[in-house]
């Protein structure tokens, strides 16, 4: 699973900075982190809670983002707010449960010194991953119109490629720009050689009788590593190429194996988490209730049919935002921004998506998960079936409440959206895991606080 090996690698370091700021804070305080006994003053359960709220943070305020690049200024604010909501979050932590407090002058010291050390961690492998002699030098194979997207996407990404041009073969058309091919026909060795290429990604229209089969070969056994389109684009989007998506791709690609293990341990996941969550949010639902029959007449619940797994339709369970019969005249519709069908009440409830809250119930019942595509209308699906090429592969896992396609991409409603939003849907069933639903429990709190993307 590529989800971001660049996360991975600065989370770790944090969590190290985080163990190793907790000692540092006592050290201060006391002069030496051992009493007389021998024996730390850092007890057990001290060390985990203050991890988890100086990570949290960090990832709240978006110091993990592996696709934004940040200057020195912007990352000193942000790690300057994450340093106050850490002391909010522990502070509030430490008042209710005073046995893991780290006490306030150790606390103190400790925030201080996870602080600079993760200003100094994140400024050092930051300018280290950017390094311009660190990126690897891409050739790509194609001149069509696959080769071009690719080049492009090769600029407007992160700095850890850079493009050396592409390489024609025979009756591949010619759309990218003349002087950026390097070679042509049977050279491609000797074009590797003379740009120095670590990567070539394999982008022709059309393969058969195309592929320099020979000539790859002899790249791959140089140790010149080699990929095809899809597979690259998947690697720095997290979403699928539609417009090159062969099923012998879907079918030997790795992943889109999910076996009843994942299943029952995503099933285990979404029974507890949900139970939690209703349990959590039982004492706001009374007052979303109140609200919403104030506002406007109507039931105060929406139920609509959705489809979903395997195409089985389910009944959907929302708290309803719009006016009453919203549909009467104008039939089955996406809602649009600024929708007036939405009422008062609704524009709120949909903004931090506590109109969802009622779906803890589908998940209980079993007809949705916590994670996964979101499910749409049978009217919908039936029309996106018909231009949308794969679309009906989006069902064969249980729809969700949350998913890929809702962190990634803003609400969508036009069928161009829907190809958007399909390309991120199949990213996740292809990787789909604990660890990537986790991922996006954790960027579904981030959209939830900052009321992204909801119309």
């Amino acid at each position: 699973m590529k989800v971001s090996g660049k996360l991975n690698i600065m989370v770790v370091g944090d969590v190290l900075l985080a163990l190793f700021a907790v000692y540092a804070g006592y050290s201060l305080r006391f002069i030496s982190a051992l009493d007389a006994e021998g024996t730390t003053h850092v007890k057990a359960l001290q060390l985990p809670f203050f991890v988890i709220g100086v990570v949290f943070s960090s990832f709240l305020v978006e110091l993990y983002n592996s696709e934004k690049v940040m200057s020195t200024r912007e990352r000193v604010a942000r790690i300057a707010i994450s340093l106050a909501l850490s002391f909010t979050l522990l502070s509030a932590l430490y008042y209710a449960m005073p046995d893991i407090s780290l006490g306030r002058g150790s606390f103190a010291l400790s925030l201080g010194a996870f602080s600079l050390s993760q200003l100094l961690w994140h400024t050092l492998y930051s300018a280290f991953l950017n390094a311009d002699g660190l990126a690897k030098k891409v050739l790509v194979l194609g001149t069509g119109n696959m080769a071009q997207q690719i080049g492009s996407l090769i600029r407007d990404t992160n700095h850890q490629h850079v493009l050396r041009g592409y390489f024609g073969c025979a009756h591949e058309i010619v759309t990218v720009s003349p002087l950026e091919i390097v070679g042509e026909g049977s050279g491609l060795i000797d074009a590797v050689r003379r740009e120095k290429a670590q990567k070539i990604v394999v982008s022709l229209s059309e393969r058969r009788g195309a592929l320099p089969v020979s000539d790859i070969l002899a790249c791959k056994l140089s140790g010149v590593e080699i990929v095809d389109a899809p597979s690259f684009y998947e690697e720095l989007t997290g979403k699928l190429l539609l417009e090159d998506l062969r099923p012998s791709w879907l079918i030997f690609s790795d992943g889109f194996r999910i076996t009843p293990t994942t299943r029952m341990l995503k099933r285990i996941f979404d029974v507890v988490l949900a139970a939690i969550a209703l349990c959590i949010v039982l004492p706001i639902l009374p007052v979303i209730v109140l609200l919403i029959k104030v506002d406007s007449a109507g039931p105060v619940l929406f139920k609509q049919k959705r489809v979903g797994e395997r195409e089985r339709p389910f009944v959907l369970i929302k708290f309803r935002t719009m006016k009453k019969d919203a549909e009467d005249q104008t039939g089955p519709v996406w809602a649009q921004k600024n929708d007036q069908r939405v009422t008062r009440v609704g524009q709120f409830l949909r903004k931090v998506r506590l109109d969802e809250l009622p779906q803890f119930l589908n998940v209980l019942k079993g007809d949705m998960s916590l994670i996964g595509p979101r499910p749409e209308r049978p009217e919908f699906v039936a029309k996106l079936k018909e231009i949308i090429p794969f679309y009906s592969e989006r069902h064969f896992v249980k729809p969700g409440i949350t998913g890929w396609a809702q962190i990634k991409y803003p609400y969508g409603a036009s069928v161009e959206d829907a190809i958007e939003k399909l390309k991120f849907d199949l990213f996740y069933i292809k990787n789909m895991s604990q660890l990537l639903d986790l991922l996006i429990f954790l960027e579904t709190i981030k959209v939830v606080l900052f009321g992204r993307g909801g119309r």
